[in-house]
């Protein structure tokens, strides 16, 4: 049996799903939910999973699919016995402001959290390779305090570096870095990138003619060249976490 909570987030999931064709954002659970911090979405999501209601997918932004849909009639209340109300619809809720819409050569604003103090809990998304690829694995029960002033507008999350490719920019063995997620990127700039959906990788962007370019910062290793729909931007590098 599913809790009170539980319950209102998969009905929430399916509403915008059915109105919007994708799964709703943490942020936007979050919001619908009025939950303080996006680790609550974290413990649900997974909760609802092991019941077997959603399903978790690989590789992909907003990965989640609903396998068992909520049934007609919720939860009832233990205290009251009423029936528990699901979220209202999706159409009805704010406008999110995480949802990126980032274009090549579209200037960049400052986050609303530009200079705030404080921290902001994100996911911590698994270890990615700044070396040879390999599989970035999200672990939704994990989360990271991050200073808000490093965080700006856009959905955002960590994953550890593993390998020394990037040095040269920076980034060594073991460091963590705070992705904002993103399907587009201006050349020059470090991120996420999926390759022919099957491997994932910390690199430099460049855009050679019809061409996409995967630049490593170290020069043991050699510059990887792409067909335009072999690599999909995944999220681009906001920042560097570093433990002495």
């Amino acid at each position: 049996m599913l809790t009170q909570r539980q319950f209102q987030l998969l009905k929430f999931i399916q509403q915008f799903m059915q109105e919007h064709g994708v799964p709703p954002s943490f942020e936007e659970m979050r919001t619908a939910l009025g939950l303080r911090s996006k680790s609550g979405i974290h413990r649900l999501i997974s909760g609802l999973e092991e019941r077997g209601y959603i399903r978790r997918l690989a590789y992909r932004a907003r990965a989640l699919e609903v396998v068992k849909p909520p049934l007609a009639t919720g939860p009832r209340s233990r205290t009251t016995g009423r029936e528990v109300q699901a979220m209202p619809s999706p159409s009805r809720l704010p406008a999110a402001s995480n949802v990126v819409r980032a274009e090549f050569g579209t200037p960049r604003r400052p986050g609303p959290l530009a200079g705030v103090a404080g921290n902001i809990d994100l996911p911590v998304y698994g270890r990615i390779a700044a070396g040879t690829p390999i599989e970035a694995l999200a672990d939704y029960g994990t989360t990271m305090d991050v200073p808000a002033v490093l965080v700006g507008e856009g959905e955002h999350y960590v994953l550890q570096v593993v390998g020394d490719s990037m040095i040269e920019a920076g980034i060594q063995d073991g460091d963590w870095v705070v992705i904002r997620r993103a399907e587009t990127a201006e050349s020059g700039e470090i991120v996420v990138a999926l390759i022919d959906d099957r491997e994932v990788t910390l690199k430099r962007l460049r855009k050679r003619g019809g061409s996409i370019a995967l630049e490593a910062a170290n020069p043991a290793y050699e510059t990887r060249i792409f067909g335009p729909n072999q690599v999909k931007v995944q999220g681009k590098l906001v920042a560097l976490l570093r433990r002495y």
